[in-house]
């Protein structure tokens, strides 16, 4: 069954249309209205499971103290990785996975993002004090052709110091006025201690990996729930190793198992 027949079916109208393609299945863009309604179905089974399994009111996880990074690359005559310098010591290696930051001579631009950083002294309003957030706003309700993201963490995640949160409010950059494409997730925030705005480009490899042993990321997207991310990373990992990572969960089965 298509996803219309299926919305169809069941008299939704369009603004659960879009919470339930944007907000639920995470889809970036309306094309999935004219794909099976299977994928859609699938997403939102993923969610309602998770939102069960994890039991702390959201369906997402999130690392303490955010997110590393890595230093500096090298190559041998041969054109090969051959290790990562750091603080003038160098670690011999056979491969390197990284980021396009670190290698811009083999990526190619295909995207802009446009994101506000915001330091807050309190949690977003109307969210029940969490201390953990995210908030999908659909491109159709914004007029836009991309969605916007907004996402907020917490001293509680060791990322801020005590009493603080930090906002993220994100998109797929439009137009070259960055404070006007985002102010309508600015504008859920509250009162902001202080608020930084960027825009930066997106990248994808280019490169041959089994010729130079790089494996490169593509760049993080305007999303805040990491899907692009994982899906990515399970890319490289079968590039890396020739083999696909199964991370398949039956999670009403796990949970029966637990009780």
């Amino acid at each position: 069954m298509m996803i219309l027949l299926f919305i169809r079916k069941y008299g939704l109208d369009d603004n659960t249309v879009d919470f339930i393609g944007h907000a639920l299945a995470l889809h970036r863009d309306d094309r999935y209205l004219d794909k099976p309604a299977l994928d859609t179905v699938k997403r939102m089974k993923l969610y309602a499971e998770s939102l069960a399994r994890f039991q702390g009111g959201s369906p997402y996880i999130y690392p303490l103290y955010g997110l590393g990074e890595l230093p500096q690359v090298e190559f041998d005559e041969e054109g090969k990785v051959c290790g990562v310098t750091s603080e003038g010591e160098t670690a011999k290696c056979k491969k390197v996975v990284c980021d396009p930051s670190y290698l811009t001579n083999k990526v190619r631009k295909v995207g802009k993002v446009a994101r506000a950083i915001a330091i807050m002294s309190h949690p977003i309003p109307n969210t029940n004090d969490s201390h953990s957030v995210q908030i999908i706003l659909p491109q159709k309700q914004l007029g836009r052709k991309s969605d916007l993201y907004l996402f907020c963490c917490s001293y509680s995640h060791n990322v801020a110091p005590k009493g603080k949160f930090i906002a993220f409010v994100s998109t797929e950059a439009e137009t070259d006025n960055q404070e006007s494409e985002l102010k309508p997730g600015i504008d859920l925030l509250g009162q902001v201690d202080e608020i930084f705005f960027e825009a930066y480009d997106r990248f994808e490899p280019v490169n041959e990996p089994s010729l130079d042993n790089c494996f490169i990321s593509t760049s993080y997207d305007s999303t805040t729930h990491f899907e692009s991310t994982v899906d990515d990373v399970l890319n490289m990992y079968t590039l890396i190793t020739g083999k696909v990572l199964d991370l398949n969960v039956d999670l009403s089965a796990a949970s029966a198992a637990e009780e």
